[in-house]
Parts: C-alpha cells; sequence; structure tokens
C-alpha cells in the first residue's frame, strides 16, 4: 500500500542537503513577490537551476519591480540573463510582463491564475508555482521531476505533465500540493534521475513501482 505521508517524510530528509529548486530558493533569498517569481520562473524554462539562480540574482540586483524592469529596457534586460538559454526572447518576455504590469495592475501583478497564464511565458507550471511561492496558495506545479517520479512510483499513471497535474489534484493530500515540486525536483534531479536511477541507495524503494526503469544504479 502507498503510503504518501511517509514516502514524503522520507524524500523531505533524503533531500535535506541538496541544492533546492531555483525558484523556492530565490523565495528564501527574499525574491518572493508575484513579479521576481514570473520573472525567473520565465528564465528557467530549458535553463539548469544553477544559471538560473545566476542569472536571475544579476537580474533582481538592477530590477526587483515592474517598473525597474521597465526603465532597463529589453536590452538591460537581456544583458542580465544572457547566460540563460533564449535570453533574447525572455527579456522581451519578462519586459511585458512589467509593461502589463504596470499599465493594467498599478505596478504589482495580482495572484490571479488568470491573469498570469496570459503573460508572456507563463504556463500551468509557472503559473502554480508563482500562486503557490508569491501568493501562498495551495497549488501543484508539475516539471519533469514531479511528473517522472510520481509516475515511476506506481502513484499515478500517465502520459503527460498535464494529465500528472490532475491526477495529482485528485489523489494527493492537499498539505502536500505544495510541497511535492520543493522535494521532488532535488528528488529527482540527484536520486530519482532520468537515467540509472540509484535505486539501491532510494529511501523509498520499498512503496516504489519502479514503473518503466530497465537499469538502476
Amino acid at each position: 500500500m502507498f503510503d504518501i505521508a511517509a514516502v514524503m517524510r522520507r524524500v523531505k530528509r533524503a533531500v535535506a542537503g541538496l541544492p533546492k529548486a531555483a525558484l523556492f530558493e530565490l523565495a528564501d533569498a527574499g525574491h518572493r513577490t508575484v513579479f521576481e517569481q514570473v520573472a525567473a520562473c520565465i528564465i528557467s524554462a530549458r535553463t539548469r537551476d544553477e544559471v538560473t539562480l545566476e542569472a536571475a540574482e544579476r537580474l533582481f540586483a538592477a530590477a526587483r519591480t515592474p517598473a525597474a524592469a521597465v526603465r532597463l529596457g529589453v536590452a538591460g534586460l537581456d544583458a542580465r540573463i544572457r547566460d540563460c538559454t533564449f535570453h533574447e526572447r525572455k527579456a522581451a518576455q519578462i519586459h511585458e510582463v512589467a509593461r502589463r504590469a504596470l499599465a493594467e495592475h498599478g505596478g504589482d501583478l495580482p495572484c490571479d491564475e488568470e491573469v498570469l497564464l496570459a503573460l508572456p511565458g507563463v504556463g500551468a507550471k509557472c503559473a502554480n508555482l508563482v500562486l503557490a511561492i508569491a501568493c501562498g496558495q495551495r497549488r501543484i506545479a508539475v516539471d519533469v521531476h514531479v511528473h517522472r517520479v510520481t509516475n515511476r512510483w506506481g502513484y499515478v499513471r500517465t502520459t503527460r505533465p498535464e494529465a500528472t497535474l490532475k491526477a495529482l489534484e485528485a489523489k494527493l493530500p492537499r498539505r502536500y500540493w505544495v510541497a511535492i515540486n520543493r522535494v521532488l525536483v532535488p528528488f529527482g534531479k540527484h536520486i530519482c534521475t532520468g537515467r540509472l536511477p540509484h535505486c539501491s541507495t532510494c529511501p523509498v524503494l520499498e512503496y516504489c513501482r519502479q514503473v518503466g526503469v530497465r537499469a538502476h544504479r
């Protein structure tokens, strides 16, 4: 029988000394406004967490508010996030987010899912992360790690992250909705890896059905 409470406790202990997921790391460093979290999430797309953190910190050193980001302009934003993938497009997206925040929301982005999803570069994963971290809402953010690990466990059985989100919303106790992304990102990056997962030292192996695992360490 799958004991999600025991699994979450063990995974939390296992990742305690590992690098945090980028947006949680930034929030713990004080960057927890809606605008900062949206900008960081845009930067993070297809970019390693280490690069995301450095780029976001450079950006926030110059612009932590929509007004400051608009003053920098697209070129100024691009210069600060240049190390991330697709930096030119992301700089334009962040500039447009900042412009809309000023023009439509008085300079502050609201904790509103519909508003966030209408912003360039923001999909369901980003919107849920922002609403969870910046707004304190109980939301599940499904990235590649959450999708892979929960399916490997056999806790859900889906083929797409969008379906995993729906399955988790129906099954996962609400007290774990935010935590599952916080802990499964480092768990998926360092322990339950995409290739050759560390099954021999996994703290939750007794609960895991190892769905799709053909070889492991």
